[in-house]
């Protein structure tokens, strides 16, 4: 190739470069218009729509994003194959394309679950409902995700043509591969799948009151592999998900909050019934955590030194019938100290040794002076 050649063709490169150059440019600038100009109609065109507008605000970043990058990637299509490093300009503009792409479906789906949950607050009174709802949303919304990125990564594998040669080369050996990655992966699947029978069960939800290896607490967040119980004391028990499906426990909200308490005392066979009754029911109606379904008084069981009470309250969530269950209790007791002393539970051997003192006081009473 003779010398002017040479230099015609390199000119000719130089301004396709250009021109291409001044059409991407171009392209990015209309796309970034349809960006703001799209994002104005549909913020008001979703006003009214709080799930479509959450939705709306969640991919307003990415799509920022996303749109410039399918404007170049038809730019680069549609450039001369022969261009110097067009081939990994497009390779490098797909992998920022599916990048884009996978950002926008995470914020998307986290888009649907803000707008769900705060169409059921859960600080109201009877949040069950919400409660539900919210884990739900999380639940899946979580799952989703997960679907989303490994999706992602498999399209921006795809690209890459060792990868493909590698996906063969798997499944040319799927018997022995697929038994090891089944094995190392079980722990993910197995929360994976216990996190969606979770979401449609719903043995737990948020804030849920559990028992759980004799750890009284609340459910205070549901991730895609463990949950958070905060205990009473401030600590945090962390459990798998798959544990819940696996071990019985205990879920004293499952259908509502309210719930039945026992208070347990001991006392002398001579104590009268119907004082006792009446000081309960006086204390039951004068605390603010009773929620007046039930206050009853009974004797449970009879023993040989005194017999046991049982008195049954009820309150509208497990924590106000804790304080409900221990200002009852301490009311009986200081009821029966100020007004029933001698009927509190006594050992046999108190109670003969008092007799005999008696009988002896009598003894020197009638003894002549």
């Amino acid at each position: 190739m003779k010398y002017p050649e040479l230099m015609e063709m390199l000119a000719w490169a130089d301004d396709s470069s250009l021109r291409l150059l001044l059409v991407a440019g171009i392209a990015v600038v209309l796309a970034l218009l349809v960006h703001r100009v799209g994002l104005a109609v549909l913020l008001r065109l979703t006003r009214s729509m709080p799930v479509a507008e959450a939705v709306v605000r969640q991919c307003r970043a990415p799509a920022q994003l996303l749109l410039p990058l399918v404007a170049l990637q038809a730019v680069w299509q549609g450039a001369p194959d022969d261009l110097a490093l067009i081939g990994g300009v497009r390779h490098a503009n797909a992998l920022l394309l599916f990048t884009a792409l996978t950002w926008l479906g995470l914020r998307a789906v986290r888009g649907v679950a803000h707008g769900v949950t705060s169409l059921h607050p859960v600080d109201v009174e009877d949040n069950l409902h919400a409660r539900r709802i919210h884990t739900q949303t999380r639940m899946l919304a979580r799952t989703a995700m997960f679907t989303i990125v490994l999706t992602g990564l498999a399209l921006m594998l795809m690209t890459f043509p060792g990868a493909r040669q590698f996906g063969t080369s798997l499944l040319a050996s799927a018997g022995v591969v697929g038994l090891v990655v089944g094995i190392a992966a079980r722990p993910i699947f197995s929360n994976l799948i216990a996190g969606l029978q979770i979401a449609l069960a719903q043995p737990i939800r948020l804030d849920d009151v559990l028992i759980v290896e004799g750890e009284w607490g609340r459910v205070e967040e549901i991730t895609g592999t463990y949950v958070v119980l905060k205990i009473w004391d401030e600590r945090r028990l962390i459990i798998p998900l798959q544990w819940f499906i696996e071990h019985p426990f205990q879920n004293w909200t499952r259908k509502s909050a309210g719930i039945i308490g026992t208070v347990f005392l001991w006392v002398d066979y001579r104590m009268p019934m119907a004082p006792l009754r009446a000081e309960a029911q006086r204390l039951c109606e004068a605390s603010p955590d009773w929620d007046q379904r039930l206050c009853k008084l009974q004797v449970t069981e009879a023993g040989e030194g005194a017999m046991q009470l049982r008195l049954l309250v009820t309150s509208a969530s497990s924590g106000r019938n804790w304080d409900l269950r221990c200002h009852v209790r301490e009311g009986l007791v200081d009821f029966m100290q100020r007004e029933y002393p001698q009927h509190l539970p006594l050992m046999r051997a108190e109670l003969a040794d008092a007799r005999q003192g008696d009988t002896a006081v009598s003894a020197k009473g009638l003894q002549p002076g």
